[in-house]
């Protein structure tokens, strides 16, 4: 990770995706919340890293076995080449009949420094997931293994996860709210527009708490603007 990122990173992780899918909707990019992603532990902290992404396709009885998992091309393959600060973007093809990951897949996530695990499919072994401490935003939780509706077939190429196009190295955000894509060309104007937006609302919302009515203040017009700007400077 280089200082940039890193310090793009301290800045978005104070970024709330629904502000970031705002700054992005009025850039014309409408799709990029993945869909079925949802926190599997309530409460976990917002988390940025740049995507490593995994793709699956269905399932093919001749290649969806247990004996897969020893192949040069798998999952697990795929997680020793993730590297530290990394978000795993799994392409389950939204299913939810099988757990594409378990409780030591995770676990050696988590050991290799991996932030989140982000997937529109289901995980398994979900009391041993939580206890190895890797934040995971899913679908659902299945017993069945991963072979059972899926075949692994590719990592690091561009993926369809949740209906939203992510490609290896675009930056993914995940808090209670799910999982917004940044695309890797507008990730520092984002975290610029949206600290300035959080700060902005952060105004508006002390505004409302004393009891001023939205009409000119939400969205915000040029006299409040004004009074906006006349506090920053005040601070």
């Amino acid at each position: 990770m280089t200082q940039d990122d890193t310090k793009t990173i301290a800045i978005l992780s104070r970024v709330t995706t629904a502000t970031i899918t705002t700054i992005l909707l009025k850039k014309g990019l409408r799709n990029v919340w993945l869909r079925g992603a949802r926190p599997l532990k309530p409460g976990q902290p917002r988390i940025v890293g740049r995507a490593f992404t995994l793709r699956f396709v269905p399932a093919r009885e001749d290649l969806a076995t247990p004996a897969s998992w020893a192949s040069p091309r798998s999952t697990r393959a795929a997680i020793e080449a993730m590297p530290e600060g990394c978000i795993a973007v799994v392409d389950a093809l939204g299913v939810t009949d099988a757990g594409i990951f378990g409780d030591i897949l995770c676990a050696r996530m988590a050991k290799r420094g991996v932030k989140a695990l982000v997937t529109d499919g289901a995980v398994r072994d979900v009391a041993g997931i939580l206890s190895t401490g890797l934040p995971v935003w899913c679908q659902g939780v299945a017993s069945p293994p991963s072979v059972a509706g899926l075949t692994f077939v590719n990592w690091q190429e561009p993926i369809a996860c949740g209906g939203v196009a992510v490609f290896p190295d675009d930056l993914i955000v995940v808090d209670d709210d799910g999982a917004v894509l940044i695309p890797a060309a507008l990730v520092d104007e984002v975290a610029k527009l949206g600290a300035e937006q959080e700060a902005l609302e952060a105004w508006i919302m002390q505004e409302v708490q004393a009891g001023a009515a939205l009409p000119g203040l939400y969205p915000i017009n040029d006299e409040n603007k004004a009074r906006y700007e006349a506090a920053k400077k005040a601070d």
